[in-house]
């Protein structure tokens, strides 16, 4: 297959390229060249500003385009439009972050409400998920039955710039008493992105349209954590202290502590139901795998950058200094 990826060299871009490659597509991104530059070197590059210009790519054809972080309308109508004649699927990669109702399981069905951009809504964060689902629209309303939305929660895995995820391994392998947010049987839910490009990459080759969830089995954080102390042969001790004790001490319910979600009217965000996608072939690796992958790569590079997210050393342990039973 011909396959456009819009990016291609970040984290989930890079993941799917690689993907195409191990099928045999070709392979062209479209990028402006400034994050990992070189990455893929016997891969086409186009340079340019997809929120601006695409007449670098005018007058070619593609089987797929794969759009990976598109984060406007205005800016999905543009690449939608302009390849509408030229490109036989358009896959939009989405977030589970569209649900009107993130509070229970049935809200974030595939079919349910999704959440619309209001008057007064200013912030990033804020406008995330609304502008997604107007996005999803827009790719919808031009490619019909050849438009594949995919709707990913967290996404894990080696070269995950958050470092949501790579905080536990990394904090668990370093051993000591770890503070534990919420409770033991508290879920959390993320796919491998290598699992993630393997369906997309999967479903372009298989013509699949339509909208699915593409999120991780849930898991308990009970379960996880102590996935990790076994993968790092850890003797880390944790401490479990309670999601409104946390609260109560200032604790951003929100990205206070990497994948802990205390905050009100989220109470299903890491029970997402994925069936759709199941039943079209994801698959998910071993946690345990991506768990010692993801340390693996973390290490190498020399741990987290500054300013990356998690909970600092020293507010662990005020925390745990000032909580603990």
């Amino acid at each position: 297959m011909r396959i456009l990826v819009l990016g291609g060299t970040r984290f989930l871009g890079r993941a799917i390229v690689g993907a195409a490659l191990g099928r045999g597509d070709t392979v062209t991104m479209f990028n402006r060249g400034t994050t990992n530059p070189g990455l893929f070197p016997g891969v086409e590059t186009v340079t340019g500003d997809r929120t601006a210009d695409l007449s670098a790519l005018d007058g070619r054809e593609w089987d797929a385009v794969i759009d990976v972080a598109c984060y406007e309308p205005a800016v999905a109508r543009l690449s939608a439009q302009a390849f509408a004649n030229r490109a036989g699927r358009y896959v939009f990669v989405s977030t589970v972050s569209v649900y009107a109702d993130q509070s229970t399981t049935a809200g974030q069905l595939e079919d349910a409400p999704v959440a619309e951009l209001r008057p007064g809504m200013t912030d990033f964060a804020e406008r995330y998920g609304p502008n997604k689902a107007a996005a999803e629209q827009i790719v919808r309303d031009v490619y019909g039955d050849r438009a594949l939305i995919a709707r990913p929660g967290l996404i894990v895995g080696p070269h995950d710039p958050t470092d949501r995820f790579p905080y536990w391994p990394r904090r668990i392998a370093r051993g000591g008493r770890v503070l534990a947010p919420g409770d033991p049987a508290d879920l959390t839910q993320f796919i491998d992105v290598r699992d993630l490009a393997a369906w997309l990459a999967d479903a372009c080759h298989r013509g699949r349209g339509g909208v699915f969830n593409l999120t991780g089995t849930p898991l308990a954080f009970g379960i996880l954590l102590d996935l990790c102390k076994d993968a790092t042969y850890s003797g880390a001790e944790l401490t479990w202290i309670p999601s409104e004790r946390l609260v109560g001490a200032g604790v951003n319910p929100g990205m206070g502590i990497p994948l802990w979600v205390a905050e009100p009217g989220y109470e299903a965000f890491n029970d997402v139901d994925s069936s759709r996608a199941v039943a079209a072939g994801l698959t998910y690796r071993p946690a345990v795998e991506t768990i010692r992958d993801t340390l693996a790569w973390d290490l190498a590079r020399g741990g987290p950058a500054p300013g990356a997210e998690g909970l600092p050393a020293g507010e662990e342990e005020r925390l745990l200094g000032e909580l603990a039973a």
